[in-house]
C-alpha cells in the first residue's frame, strides 16, 4: 500500500510514469468488473478507457481515507457503468465465443468450460441489479468486502449479505440447470 500511496502521490503531482503503472497495475480488475456488469467487450475496453481519462483528470482530488486507490477507481468505474446502462436501456450480452475460453487441446473440455460459463452467465442475470454489483465487485474485481462497501456505498453487513443471498441464488438456478 505504501508503493501504492508513492505512486499516486507522484501522479499527482503530474507524473505521467506513476499514473501508467497505477494504470498498469488496476487495469485488469476494472476491465473484468466493467465487462462482467456490462456484457460487451468492446464497450467495456470504451468504459474502462474513461475509467482512468477521468481518473487521470481528478486525481489531484483524490485524498487518502484508509481504503485502497483501486476502491477510487472501482466507484469511478461503477458510476460510469450505471451511466452507460441508463443510456443503452438494456443490457446486451456478448455472444461466448473461442476466446472466452482458455485453448486447450482437449477440445470436451473447452466444450465443458463454455457450457459452464453459458449457464453462470444465465444464471447471473436472474440476479437483483445489487447481486450483479457485489458478485462484479468481490470476484470480477477481486475486492475485498470493505472495498466493495465502499464502492457501492453500503455497510460492510449489507456486503456479506448480498453476497450471501447471490451464492445462494446462483447455486440454487445452477443447480436446477444440471438437474
Amino acid at each position: 500500500m505504501q508503493d501504492e500511496q508513492s505512486l499516486v502521490h507522484r501522479a499527482q503531482q503530474g507524473d505521467k510514469e506513476a499514473f501508467a503503472q497505477l494504470y498498469e497495475s488496476h487495469f485488469d480488475k476494472i476491465y473484468r468488473y466493467v465487462v462482467l456488469r456490462i456484457g460487451n467487450k468492446t464497450e467495456a475496453e470504451d468504459v474502462t478507457q474513461r475509467v482512468f481519462l477521468n481518473a487521470l483528470q481528478s486525481i489531484r482530488s483524490f485524498k487518502w481515507k484508509g481504503i485502497p486507490f483501486s476502491a477510487w477507481l472501482f466507484r469511478i468505474a461503477h458510476n460510469l457503468v450505471v451511466d452507460y446502462l441508463r443510456k443503452a436501456k438494456k443490457v446486451v450480452i456478448t455472444p461466448l465465443d473461442e476466446s472466452s475460453v482458455r485453448s486447450d487441446s482437449n477440445p470436451q473440455l473447452a466444450a465443458e468450460q463454455r457450457l459452464d460459463i453459458e449457464q453462470l452467465t444465465s444464471a447471473t442475470k436472474r440476479l437483483t441489479k445489487a447481486q450483479r454489483e457485489v458478485i462484479s465487485l468481490r470476484f470480477a474485481g477481486e475486492l475485498s468486502v470493505a472495498e466493495s462497501a465502499k464502492v457501492m456505498g453500503k455497510s460492510e453487513g449489507a456486503v456479506k449479505a448480498l453476497q450471501h443471498s447471490a451464492i445462494v441464488a446462483l447455486r440454487k438456478t445452477l443447480v436446477r440447470a444440471e438437474g
